[in-house]
């Protein structure tokens, strides 16, 4: 039996390897889908390999349409659930009757604040009861992003163990997955965007420009998270 920790042992492995990896060593593992191109590609490889798996995603109450066309999209496809988990109410009313609804652009610190409370909170929340969860983060993504590992425990999360199968790959990799099976994707990658968030917080972006340049574009020098996989250094 090999002595090798498993983000060592799967560190190369391929995404559909990691994935059923973690359906076998997990008894509940939710995949959190934000519905753009890795999520099509994760969802259709989990398909595969585990009837039945759990979906989860966030609605912050500020996505755009095209985003909700496409969970009906990916719901017909494979005729599953998607759990949809929204903002604690009090929380949302809380922020938005002391800072207003459109806070973010006012200072990257109430921007997180926004991002923590249509996020982050609701995100732990529905990972309650939960043992692994699985997000379609990429290296390649941002300089954020670059020590991703494959498989890590998760410490913001009550120590669940976060999976990352695709975190090797690049944009490329991913869309000629999706062209190949033929996978539906998001309608706003058509009309320029690479990365796609709450629709007031996200732009298409330029030739040359980051994958995560639409995110925030407004704010200077400032980390392009959001709080669900970076956490003031900590991945």
């Amino acid at each position: 039996m090999s002595s090798l920790a498993p983000a060592e042992l799967l560190s190369d492995a391929a995404p559909d390897e990691v994935l059923r990896w973690a359906y076998e060593t997990f008894p509940r593992v939710a995949i959190v889908a934000s519905f753009q191109a890795e999520s099509s590609v994760l969802i259709d490889m989990a398909s595969r390999i585990r009837p039945g798996f759990s979906v989860l995603t966030l609605d912050t109450g500020r996505l755009p349409q095209a985003t909700h066309d496409m969970i009906d999209r990916v719901r017909d496809r494979y005729s599953i659930d998607v759990q949809v988990v929204a903002p604690d109410a009090a929380d949302l009313d809380y922020m938005v009757g002391r800072h207003g609804v459109n806070l973010f652009y006012a200072s990257p610190d109430l921007r997180r604040l926004c991002c923590e409370v249509r996020k982050s909170r609701p995100l732990a929340r529905a990972l309650h009861g939960y043992d692994a969860w699985v997000t379609g983060v990429r290296r390649q993504q941002a300089a954020t992003r670059t020590q991703t590992a494959v498989v890590a425990p998760d410490p913001e999360h009550n120590g669940l163990t976060k999976v990352a199968p695709l975190a090797a790959w690049s944009k490329d990799q991913v869309w000629a997955y999706i062209r190949e099976h033929e996978l539906p994707y998001h309608a706003l990658y058509d009309q320029g965007y690479t990365s796609i968030g709450c629709e007031p917080c996200t732009r298409a972006t330029t030739a040359g420009e980051d994958e995560r340049a639409g995110r925030w574009w407004w704010e200077q020098n400032e980390v392009k998270e959001c709080g669900l996989h970076w956490t003031g250094g900590k991945q």
